[in-house]
């Protein structure tokens, strides 16, 4: 990764704060932790049996050079004592015969491809992207379906585990297309995901689908059989017709795969506003320059557009109105978008004006970036009488009831009810990432730990003497220190909160490729609801 150029965020050695170098750093390290997949044990018998990876099998089915926008990439990191990198299962979005498809693979090699809360959310996030923008979706299974430790917290909720076959009925009623490749442990409820796909594939001597295993078998039945007579290849492509294709391994069965992704119809895809693409002002790395660390500080909105739309061109709106929210058009390669950046705190003006152009780009059919950095909204006596809730309403409502593409960024910190009004993870963006040191939450680490170190302070002064008790400091340090955690990007992206961390030198691209499959179906007309006047 080049950095070039000089970084205002660069601390000095000994002061203990990281700058933003040492966060991009971190994050690409975790990456490619994550990259091996399971152990160097768990991946060289997964080899021995003739299998490819879960990512040497995404790249062999993607056309030649096709970008892989993968997805949450980080999940799970940091919990279960990182024993489930990616959380088990690799998605993403990329090019099969030329057309854009979402891919969930399962990869064997942690923990047997089993299923986590963290694989589910994942799984069940790529399908909602399938559906949101009519992809056609291929699984690539090889899973021991649900992680049995684990099963209480993923099996009977609404979004659990069967969820999954949910969506899948769902996918196929809307005419999205599936493809199921079983490539090999394919178990209990996981085998309703090739019986519920379009198309299925099987891998001889490698692949079985099961509602129960042999060791099920036989203590339900007290009947002996093996893996592959229950149900193997042979059994499902020329006895059951649970499978509709029979590869001889892995390669073959990612080629048959490609070739009925040939045969899908084409879609039916929104008419949008692109012209010739031109070139970015400036190097894509000055991004970096504006990355802040610290989450008590602005960021510069203004220049970070000027480095991600076309030729630096940005068209304001009400630029003299209003100047805590940063509002207008732009190109991102050649695509027409609004953007919507924060520059402040909110005001009831603020709100009003962030609504007002949300409602242009609803009407006029325009795709919207949201760039992310706010603390929320203005509080006090004064604010309160002005009518600020009915205000912030306006906008949430105009966020919520929004039908064309939500794209949003957090380049900073994104706090309280300014979450939602600048289209958080509740507003169903299409597409929700962050940078590396971005954060999230109900508030900012150090208001939060001031806020809880009064009230506890106010409790030790009700209570007895206590000559171990903590002091103000050490109190206010233990709070912040959490909330810092609990609010970073690491901590958001493990949990799923947000489709991936990105590198901010990459923004430009990846906003372009999420626009194009953004406008892979038509989008419905604008209908807002009753806006409190």
């Amino acid at each position: 990764m080049n950095s070039s150029g000089a970084n205002k965020n660069t601390q000095t050695e000994n002061t203990g704060e990281l700058n933003f170098q040492s966060i991009l750093e971190d994050f690409y390290a975790r990456y490619r932790r994550i990259l091996a997949g399971g152990s160097e044990k768990a991946v060289a018998l997964h080899r021995s049996r003739g299998k490819l990876t879960a990512r040497e099998r995404i790249e062999t089915l993607l056309d030649k050079d096709s970008p892989f926008l993968e997805l949450s990439a980080l999940a799970a990191m940091g919990q279960y004592h990182d024993q489930f990198p990616a959380a088990g299962i690799v998605t993403g979005i990329g090019r099969v015969q030329g057309r854009y498809v979402v891919v969930i693979a399962n990869d064997a090699t942690v923990k047997g491809g089993t299923y986590i809360r963290e694989t589910i959310r994942k799984h069940i996030r790529a399908q909602e992207i399938a559906i949101d923008n009519h992809l056609p979706a291929i699984y690539l299974v090889d899973s021991g379906g649900i992680f049995l430790p684990e099963q209480s917290r993923v099996f009977p909720d609404r979004d659990d585990f069967g969820r999954i076959f949910s969506n899948q009925a769902r996918m196929s009623a809307m005419n999205i297309p599936q493809i199921a490749v079983v490539m090999g442990s394919c178990t209990a409820g996981g085998a309703y995901i090739p019986a519920m796909s379009d198309e299925s594939i099987i891998v001889k001597n490698q692949g079985t689908i099961f509602i129960g295993g042999p060791p099920l078998v036989k203590a339900a039945t007290g009947e002996e059989v093996t893996d592959e007579e229950l149900g193997g290849g042979d059994v499902h492509a020329k006895i059951s017709g649970v499978v509709d294709h029979l590869a001889n391994d892995d390669v073959h069965a990612l080629q048959i795969c490609r070739n009925i992704t040939g045969t899908f119809p084409i879609p039916d895809k929104q008419t949008i506003d692109r012209i010739e693409s031109r070139e970015a002002l400036y190097p894509a790395e000055e991004l970096y320059n504006y990355a802040e660390v610290k989450s008590n500080l602005p960021v510069d909105h203004f220049a970070i557009i000027e480095r991600i739309v076309d030729a630096g061109e940005f068209h304001p709106f009400k630029a003299e109105y209003a100047k805590t929210i940063i509002t207008g058009f732009a190109r991102i390669d050649g695509y027409k978008v609004g953007i919507i950046a924060n520059n402040g705190v909110v005001f009831g003006e603020t709100a009003r004006k962030a609504a007002h152009f949300i409602q242009l780009c609803n009407y006029r059919k325009i795709p919207m970036i949201f760039l992310q950095n706010i603390t929320g909204f203005i509080v006090g006596k004064k604010y309160e009488h002005d009518g600020i809730a009915r205000d912030g309403a306006k906008w949430i409502h105009a966020v919520a009831t929004s039908t064309v593409p939500i794209i949003s960024i957090v380049t900073g910190g994104s706090y309280g009810a300014g979450n939602y009004a600048m289209a958080g993870r509740a507003f169903d963006p299409r597409f929700l990432f962050m940078w590396p040191n971005a954060r999230i939450g109900v508030m900012g680490g150090d208001q939060a730990a001031r806020v809880l170190t009064q009230i506890k302070q106010a409790k030790v002064h009700k209570a007895p003497a206590d000559k171990n008790q903590k002091t103000e400091e050490e109190v206010y340090n233990e709070i912040k220190a959490r909330y810092d955690y609990e609010s970073s990007a690491i901590y958001s992206t493990s949990r799923i909160w947000d489709d991936g961390i990105i590198d901010p030198a990459n923004t430009r691209r990846i906003l372009s490729i999420v626009l194009e499959i953004s406008a892979n179906k038509k989008w419905k007309d604008h209908r807002p609801g009753v806006y409190r006047m």
